[in-house]
């Protein structure tokens, strides 16, 4: 951090876990097993090599963890790891047989009835349609799929198109390609024209399953225009089966999709009709899974890609221990297929024969207490959220808790970006009762899990990330690469070593990987966040390190800008941006939408300067501080700064079709 910048709002613990709590905890049970004390043990087990310690390490734990997570190989591996190209090339669980299907799926529906006729997902449709698919529905729709894949003459290596709305149906589509070895290739559904031509066209995708639309805010959004624009501008897709959502193959609908009779087939003539048997193909532990592309907020989206050993091994490492999944759970998160928390919920939850909660809708729609109805309705126990989200429902007030039982809330989840204090105490009192735990979550796309994870057993001080995630050799260093011991001191996140599910490459080649990742530190991986841990072990990160506002030679980052202004009672949500300034060469530009209650004025202003200048140093007082309503957000609840830099400074905004709410572009213009 800054000199300057203090961190008296999230000094204080605030979540302590009761023993009972505690020693009720799979990651209790763990420690217990193998004699580990206390977390600092914990993760020095799972991180670090010890000499002269039995049964310590990383390659111990990776390891240990597929037996005791009784995660199933075809073929066993022969030994864990193979680094001799260095940790940028590592090859996890050499001659290993596997695939994700079979340990998801399989080996749940092909057990007693009681397990195939679990609920694998609840669906919950925005105009309140409720369906649930047991393991063995969804065992015999994944096989009609597999078997619809090899029909289109899809082998092993291929990449498939996944450009589909959030029904269950998404769950066979991504269990089907696995069973055939395709390598699923996630789209958000979201996306414009050119954000999914870009994935079709970088992944030579020459199949791709979507729908005729879906619905949001009570309206229909057709999607199968936008595919066939994308298929055009793109190439390579030669068969297209499309998902009926919206009752377009009905004659008589009123809205008739486009259609190329040679490409496209319903999902009932190219899916249903197809044989419910599947004999999953047993593939290589290095076999690529999915091909996940990076959302694309700067430059060209990088494709990931992952393995089936990797995804295994790490999603089920972080929803048992990290979520504490138990069997009779239902998991919540708000993503799309298209993001990495889509199918890293699915592959988690499903093996343990969990049950994931899907919602296709706004998270405002009909009413802002929509997730807090459904948690209430569904008896949810996991629910993770973005905190841009948490304080846009925060907004609409705690009258809208009121009358919902969120009882059966074991535990609360986050990720995207930095929380403020205010808004994740409100989160912690509010939603969880004060009981909940917030496991607070980074990694990425590119390792399609966590560098850093609290377990559900430690204590909490607010916006905390806990701390290294188990087997996550992680570190804050310098610009030197050298660790930082001062606890006052912000560094850069780095992973010091390599973990199953870390993308073996990026679909475009070496050279740009080796360039995003692993060039800045020798054999280090930089993230590219800024991080800080304090006094008491507690780590918490500070925004991205790109996004660096330079003020006349020193850094802030955004995220601290707008937690400076969101600690004041007036400021519902900030955004920060950097704008060209003859003097400091960057000036710090903020948007503010104000709480309910409290008026805009030029007084109001010069406290919310005055107040950033405080906590971080005059140089970063705001030049301008803008009311507005609303911001340019993503699905998932992210605000998109540079849309909001480019409305200011007047630059060309790009590809904008992320955005949920594309009226707030216009709103940002009359800012006040």
């Amino acid at each position: 951090m800054t000199e300057n910048t203090a961190l008296e709002d999230v000094d204080e613990v605030v979540h302590e876990p009761s023993d009972e709590f505690v020693e009720s905890t799979n990651v209790y049970e763990f420690m217990q097993a193998y004699g580990i004390d206390d977390y600092e043990e914990l993760i020095e087990r799972t991180t670090a090599d010890l000499e002269g310690v039995e049964a310590s390490g990383v390659d111990w734990f990776w390891d240990e963890i597929v037996d005791y997570l009784d995660l199933e190989f075809y073929e066993a591996y022969d030994h864990v790891r193979d680094d001799r190209d260095g940790p940028q090339f590592t090859d996890w669980y050499p001659g290993g047989k596997l695939n994700v299907a079979h340990n998801t799926l399989d080996r749940h529906a092909d057990v007693d009835e009681e397990r195939r006729n679990k609920v694998a997902t609840i669906w919950e449709s925005e105009d309140g349609d409720v369906r649930e698919v047991t393991y063995h529905e969804l065992h015999r729709q994944s096989n009609k799929v597999a078997n619809a894949l090899e029909e289109r003459g899809i082998e092993t290596g291929d990449t498939v198109g996944l450009y589909m709305p959030m029904v269950p149906e998404v769950v066979s589509i991504l269990y089907g390609c696995f069973k055939v070895g395709a390598i699923a290739v996630p789209i958000f559904s979201g996306f414009g024209v050119d954000a999914t031509a870009t994935r079709i066209e970088d992944s030579e995708c020459s199949v791709l399953v979507t729908g005729d639309g879906f619905r949001r805010r009570g309206d229909p959004i057709f999607l199968k225009e936008s595919a066939d624009e994308a298929i055009e501008q793109a190439g390579y897709v030669e068969e297209t089966i499309v998902f009926d959502r919206l009752g377009s193959s009905d004659p008589e609908t009123d809205h008739e999709i486009p259609w190329t009779d040679d490409r496209d087939e319903w999902w009932a003539d190219a899916v249903e009709s197809q044989d419910d048997d599947y004999e999953t193909k047993s593939l290589d532990s290095s076999q690529e899974s999915m091909l996940l592309y990076s959302s694309g907020t700067t430059g060209k989206p990088k494709g990931i890609v992952h393995t089936h050993a990797g995804v295994q091994v790490q999603c089920a490492k972080e929803l048992y221990f990290g979520f504490d999944l138990k069997p009779a759970d239902r998991f919540f998160w708000v993503s799309d297929i298209g993001w990495m928390m889509g199918p890293w919920t699915l592959i988690g939850t499903h093996t343990f024969g969990g049950t994931v909660f899907m919602y296709e809708g706004a998270p405002d729609h009909p009413e802002p207490d929509r997730f807090w109805e459904m948690i209430d309705r569904h008896k949810l126990t996991q629910f993770g959220i973005s905190p841009t989200a948490i304080r846009a429902l925060r907004k609409h007030g705690n009258e809208w808790l009121a009358g919902h039982d969120l009882s059966s809330l074991r535990l609360l989840g986050s990720t995207g970006e930095p929380w403020d204090p205010e808004s994740w105490r409100w989160f912690y009192e509010n939603v969880g009762n004060g009981e909940c735990p917030i496991i607070n979550i980074s990694g990425g796309t590119e390792i399609c899990g966590c560098f850093l994870m609290p377990m559900p057993t430690e204590s909490l001080k607010p916006c905390t990330l806990g701390g290294p995630g188990l087997g996550m050799d992680i570190d804050v260093v310098d610009s030197a690469g050298e660790s930082i011991k001062d606890d006052h001191e912000r560094g850069y996140l780095v992973a010091r070593d390599s973990c199953p599910s870390m993308t073996k490459s990026l679909w475009s080649g070496d050279e740009r990987y080796l360039e995003e990742y692993w060039s800045t530190f020798e054999d280090t991986w930089d993230h590219g966040d800024w991080a800080q841990k304090d006094a008491d072990g507690f780590w918490f990160l500070h925004g991205r390190a790109d996004d660096a506002l330079n003020v006349a030679g020193r850094k802030v980052g955004p995220a601290e800008v707008e937690g400076a202004l969101i600690d004041h009672e007036a400021v519902n949500q900030a955004a920060a941006v950097g704008a060209p300034d003859d003097t400091t060469g960057t000036a710090v530009v903020t948007y503010v939408i104000l709480e309910e209650g409290h008026e805009e004025s030029d007084d109001l202003r010069e406290e919310l300067r005055a107040q950033v200048g405080a906590e971080l140093g005059k140089p970063f007082r705001p030049r301008e501080v803008l009311f507005v309503d609303e911001f340019p957000k993503t699905q998932s609840g992210k605000i998109i700064r540079r849309a909001i830099e480019g409305v200011y400074t007047g630059e060309e905004l790009g590809d904008m079709s992320s955005i949920e709410n594309p009226d707030s572009l216009e709103k940002l213009e009359e800012a006040r």
